[in-house]
C-alpha cells in the first residue's frame, strides 16, 4: 500500500501560502483607513499596486534562479523569512514613500512561494496526482484571501492597524521553524516508506521530459515558456484586481464600511477553494482516466475560461449578493485555471528547470500585474470625477471576463504540436 506522507509536505505548502495571501491582502483590506491617514487618491494607491508588482516580477526571476541553484528547502524558508520581516515593517512606516518601501520588499519576498512551492509539488507527486497537489496548494490562495478579511478588520478595529501588519507576519515565522524541520527530497526522507517513494519516482503517466542543457536565457526561445508566460500575463493581474480592489468596490458601489465588508469578501474567496482543488482534480481525474496530460490541462482550462466570461455582463446584476454570486464563480474559475497553468511546467520541462521557468511566467504575470492597476486607477478616477465611478468597475469587469479566453487561444497556438504525455 502506498503512504501518503506526500500529502503533509503538500499541507505544508498549502499553509505556506495561505500565510503569503494573507500578508498581502492585509493592505487591501486596510484601505479606506489608510487611505484617510495617508491622503491616498486612487492614483497612489495605485502606485503602491505597482511598487508590490515590480518587486514580485523581480523577485520572481531571481528566485526562480536561487531556488534551483540551493534547492527548495533553503529557497523557501529564504524568501518566507524575507516576506514576514517585510509584514512586521508595515507597522513602523511613517509615510506613503516608506509604505512604498516595505512594500516593494514584501513582493520580493513573496514572489518566491509559487516557484518554491511548484518546485517541492514536481519533486513529491508523480503527473497523475500533480495538478490536484497544486489545486490544494493554490487553495491556499483562497484560505488566506478568506482569513484575511474574518481576522484583519478585527484585528484593526480592536488593536489598531498596525496590530494587523505584526500578528499576520509573526505567522510566517511559525512555518519556517516547521519546514526547516520537516522538508527533504523524498529520497532523503527517512519517514517515506519505500513503497511511496517508488511510487513517487515512477511517474508511467508521462514521457520522460529531457534534461534542458541551454543557459538560463535559452528558456525564452521555446514556445512552451510563452505559452506559460503569456498565460500568466494576461491572467495574473485579474487575481490581483480582486484582491486589491474587491474591497474598495463593495465600499464604492455597497456603501459597506470596515466592520462589513468580511462577509461578502468571505463568500467569494470561499468559492475558490472549490475552485482550487476541483479544477486540479479535473484533470487528474481525466489522466488517471488515460487521457493525454496537456490535453486535460487544455480541456480543464477551457471550461474555466468559460465560467469568467458572465462577468463581462455585471452591468445587468443589481444586487449586491448577485454580484457576490457571479464573482464567486469568476474568482472560483480562476483558481482552477491556475492549478493547471502551475502544473504546466512540470510537463514541459525538467525537474532541474521549473523554478526558473515559474519564475519567468511569475514575472510575466507581474508586469501584468504591474500594467492594468495603471489602467485601473486612470479608469476609475475618470469615472468617480464624470458620473459613476461604478461604470468604471463595469468597464474594468468586462476586460477580466474575456482575458481568460483569449489566453487559453494563445495557449493552444504555441503548445498544440507538443506533448509530453505517451
Amino acid at each position: 500500500m502506498v503512504g501518503k506522507y506526500r500529502w503533509i509536505i503538500c499541507g505544508l505548502l498549502f499553509a505556506a501560502t495561505t500565510i503569503n495571501y494573507v500578508d498581502r491582502q492585509v493592505l487591501s483590506l486596510l484601505k479606506p483607513l489608510l487611505e484617510q491617514k495617508f491622503n491616498w487618491t486612487e492614483k497612489d494607491y495605485s502606485y503602491l499596486v505597482i511598487v508590490f508588482q515590480a518587486c514580485y516580477a523581480l523577485g520572481f526571476v531571481s528566485f526562480g534562479k536561487l531556488i534551483d541553484k540551493i534547492g527548495t528547502r533553503l529557497g523557501y524558508a529564504f524568501c518566507m523569512f524575507i516576506w514576514s520581516i517585510a509584514s512586521i515593517s508595515h507597522a513602523f512606516v511613517g509615510g506613503t514613500a516608506t509604505f512604498a518601501a516595505v512594500r516593494g520588499l514584501l513582493g520580493f519576498g513573496e514572489s518566491g512561494n509559487f516557484p518554491s512551492a511548484l518546485k517541492a509539488v514536481s519533486e513529491w507527486f508523480p503527473s497523475v496526482e500533480r495538478s490536484l497537489a497544486v489545486g490544494i496548494v493554490t487553495a491556499g490562495t483562497s484560505i488566506g484571501a478568506i482569513m484575511a478579511p474574518a481576522t484583519v478588520p478585527w484585528l484593526a478595529v480592536k488593536y489598531g492597524w498596525q496590530a494587523a501588519f505584526i500578528i499576520t507576519g509573526l505567522s510566517g515565522f511559525v512555518w519556517l521553524l516547521i519546514w526547516l524541520r520537516i522538508y527533504r527530497l523524498p529520497e532523503e526522507t527517512a519517514r517515506l516508506s519505500p513503497e511511496e517513494r517508488d511510487y513517487i519516482a515512477h511517474d508511467s503517466g508521462v514521457a520522460e521530459v529531457p534534461e534542458f542543457k541551454g543557459r538560463w536565457i535559452d528558456l525564452l526561445k521555446l514556445k512552451e515558456t510563452w505559452a506559460f508566460a503569456l498565460g500568466k500575463f494576461m491572467t495574473d493581474p485579474i487575481w490581483f484586481f480582486i484582491l486589491f480592489w474587491l474591497p474598495s468596490y463593495f465600499s464604492d458601489r455597497y456603501h459597506l464600511d470596515l466592520q462589513h465588508l468580511g462577509f461578502p469578501l468571505m463568500a467569494v474567496y470561499c468559492s475558490t477553494s472549490v475552485g482550487s482543488v476541483g479544477g486540479g482534480w479535473i484533470s487528474s481525474f481525466l489522466i488517471g482516466r488515460g487521457w493525454k496530460v496537456a490535453n486535460a490541462r487544455r480541456f480543464t482550462m477551457l471550461m474555466m475560461a468559460l465560467l469568467v466570461i458572465p462577468l463581462c455582463f455585471s452591468a445587468q446584476v443589481g444586487t449586491m449578493w448577485g454580484m457576490v454570486g457571479l464573482l464567486s464563480v469568476a474568482a472560483a474559475a480562476h483558481q482552477g485555471w491556475s492549478a493547471n497553468i502551475y502544473s504546466m511546467p512540470a510537463d514541459y520541462f525538467s525537474k532541474s528547470m521549473i523554478a526558473s521557468v515559474q519564475g519567468i511566467g511569475g514575472m510575466a504575470g507581474s508586469i501584468g500585474g504591474m500594467l492594468f492597476p495603471v489602467f485601473i486607477g486612470i479608469i476609475l478616477d475618470h469615472y468617480r470625477s464624470v458620473s459613476n465611478i461604478n461604470t468604471g468597475y463595469y468597464v474594468l469587469f468586462v476586460v477580466c471576463g474575456s482575458a481568460y479566453m483569449l489566453a487559453w487561444l494563445l495557449i493552444q497556438v504555441l503548445t498544440r504540436r507538443k506533448a509530453v504525455s505517451v
